[in-house]
């Protein structure tokens, strides 16, 4: 048997009635750094806005859809692990996708699964302006 499991990793949403500035990633510090560097255009990016992104239909409905598309690797005994990176641009198309695992097969399902699901989301916005923002979210893969 094999299981399957899916979380979602986002900041909280400011709250304050006055809209702060978003913070620009300190790319140095994300997980995978120089895998990423060369996989994604990291420029003026933010992980935290006044309102984030919003995929059509909830979260819920994105977490559900992206299990459906997303091939089911055989783990041969061990665990894998992966993170999937994309950005919802300030237009709230999906762009520059990656997913970093120590098992490329699964790496390339979940990167596959993400770009059958490039419908347009409502961008983060920062001071009622749209936004370049990161998503990042745990994959793993464990069989049993």
């Amino acid at each position: 048997m094999v299981s399957f499991a899916f979380a979602q990793e986002t900041p909280e949403t400011k709250t304050t009635p006055a809209p702060a500035p978003a913070t620009i990633i300190n790319v140095e510090s994300l997980p995978h750094y120089v895998e990423l560097k060369k996989r994604i255009n990291l420029t003026g990016v933010v992980m935290t806005a006044d309102k984030e992104p919003e995929f059509p239909g909830g979260m819920a409905l994105f977490r559900r859809k992206f299990a459906e598309n997303m091939e089911v690797i055989y783990a041969k005994g061990k665990k894998i692990d992966t993170r999937v990176y994309f950005i919802v641009e300030k237009n709230g198309y999906i762009n520059n996708i990656a997913a970093i695992s120590n098992n490329k097969d699964h790496a390339k399902a979940a990167e596959a699964a993400l770009k059958k699901m490039l419908v347009r989301w409502k961008p983060a916005l920062v001071a009622d302006k749209p936004v370049r923002f990161l998503y990042s979210f745990p994959l793993s893969l464990q069989k049993y």
